[in-house]
C-alpha cells in the first residue's frame, strides 16, 4: 500500500510538474524545461537515483519533453503572427550545432557541474529580465553579421546542458536586439524545438548502458516520466501563449524573471548543499 501511496504522489507530482511546465512554456517562450528539469531532479532523489546521474536524466527527460511542448507552443503563436521565421531559418543551423556541443560537453561532467550550470545562467537571465531594462537595446535590428553565429551557437550549447528550450535566453537577447517581446518569446518557441530534438537523441545515446537508471528509461531518457509530462505541457501550452498575448510587456518580463529567479536561488543552493 506503501508503494502505490507513492507512486500515486509521485504521478500527482508529474501531472502537476507538466501542467505548469506548459503554461510557463506558452507564457514565456520556454520548453518547459525551466519546471521540469528541478522538479525531475526532486523526484529522482526520492527514488533514490544517485547524483552522479540523477541531472543527467532530469535534464534528458525535460529535452524529450520539450518536443511536443515547443510543437505545441510555436504553433499557438504563430497563429498570432508572433514567430520570425526569418530568423529562425537564420538561427537554427547555428542552434543546432551549439546543441551537438552541448551534449558533448554534458556527457562527459558530473551531475552538480550540470545543477551549478542551470543555476547560475538562469540567476543571471533573471537579474536581466526583473532589472526595468525593458527599453534597454544594443542593437536597432538583429545582426547579420558572422559574430552574431555565437549567440544562437552559445544558446543551443548551454540550454541542452540545462535541458531547456532556450527561451531563458533567447527571449532577453532578441529583446536586447530590439525584438519585440511577443515576437521573441514565440521564435523562442520554435527554437526549443530546434534544441530538444538533437538533445534528447544525445542523452539517449550518452546514457545507453548507464546503471543504476531508474525503471522505464531509455539511456538517460525516463519514458514513464515523458509519459506523465508531455500530453499535460501540450494541452496547457495554448493557455499560456493566450496569457501570454494579453500582458504588457513589462509584466511579461517581470513574470519571467521573478520565476526564473526562484529556480535559480534553489538550484545554487543544491549546489553547495547536495
Amino acid at each position: 500500500m506503501g508503494d502505490m501511496s507513492e507512486l500515486a504522489v509521485l504521478a500527482i507530482a508529474m501531472l502537476g510538474t507538466g501542467i505548469a511546465g506548459g503554461v510557463i512554456a506558452g507564457l514565456l517562450g520556454v520548453g518547459g524545461g525551466i519546471v521540469v528539469v528541478p522538479v525531475l531532479e526532486f523526484v529522482l532523489e526520492l527514488l533514490g537515483v544517485p547524483a552522479d546521474i540523477r541531472m543527467h536524466i532530469a535534464v534528458g527527460t525535460s529535452l524529450a519533453v520539450i518536443i511536443p511542448t515547443s510543437i505545441s507552443s510555436a504553433r499557438a503563436h504563430h497563429m498570432r503572427g508572433a514567430v520570425d521565421v526569418r530568423l529562425a531559418k537564420r538561427w537554427t543551423p547555428f542552434i543546432v550545432i551549439g546543441a551537438v556541443i552541448g551534449i558533448f560537453i554534458a556527457s562527459r561532467v558530473d551531475g552538480p557541474v550540470l545543477t551549478a550550470v542551470f543555476g547560475v545562467v538562469a540567476l543571471l537571465v533573471a537579474i536581466k529580465m526583473v532589472l526595468p531594462l525593458d527599453n534597454r537595446t544594443l542593437t536597432a535590428e538583429v545582426p547579420h553579421s558572422p559574430a552574431t553565429a555565437l549567440v544562437p551557437t552559445t544558446i543551443g550549447t548551454i540550454s541542452t546542458m540545462m535541458g531547456i528550450g532556450g527561451g531563458s535566453m533567447t527571449v532577453p537577447a532578441l529583446t536586447l536586439m530590439s525584438e519585440p517581446i511577443h515576437k521573441a518569446v514565440g521564435t523562442s518557441a520554435l527554437f526549443g524545438l530546434v534544441i530538444a530534438i538533437p538533445g534528447a537523441l544525445g542523452f539517449v545515446y550518452a546514457g545507453w548502458g548507464a546503471e543504476p537508471l531508474p525503471a522505464g528509461s531509455l539511456g538517460f531518457v525516463n519514458l514513464i516520466g515523458f509519459a506523465f509530462i508531455a500530453p499535460t505541457t501540450v494541452l496547457a501550452a495554448p493557455l499560456g501563449a493566450k496569457l501570454a498575448h494579453a500582458l504588457s510587456r513589462r509584466h511579461l518580463s517581470l513574470a519571467f524573471g521573478s520565476f526564473l529567479l526562484l529556480i535559480s536561488i534553489r538550484m545554487i543552493w543544491q549546489t553547495f548543499n547536495p
